[in-house]
């Protein structure tokens, strides 16, 4: 199980940017990683573990700003497609084959 954490914060003021800050310190310290720059993600073998990770995001909300958190399955999460910009990468060339007859 996949455990999603969505924000959408003030930085307004020093007070506010401080907040967001410390709020995705907290995050990093959880054991979160950066998907997004207001989305992080972390692993949760088990929807006990997910029940926690959701309690202790909850002790560390910060006092303005919008939070959400979704959790996703592991099958749910392999069906997800990213994308990065619109332009074709070029593909790496095959390796080259010897013919040894």
């Amino acid at each position: 199980m996949w455990v999603f954490v969505f924000f959408d914060l003030p930085t307004d003021t020093k007070r506010d940017r401080k907040n967001a800050a410390n709020f995705r310190k907290n995050l990093i310290m959880n054991g979160f990683t950066m998907f997004q720059y207001s989305v992080y993600i972390r692993h949760a073998p088990s929807s006990e573990a997910a029940d926690a990770h959701e309690r202790r995001v909850k002790n560390f909300l910060p006092p303005k700003g919008r939070v959400s958190i979704l959790r996703v399955t592991d099958k749910q999460f392999g069906k997800m497609k990213n994308f990065w910009g619109t332009e074709l990468e070029p593909k790496e060339p095959p390796p080259l084959q010897l013919e040894l007859f």
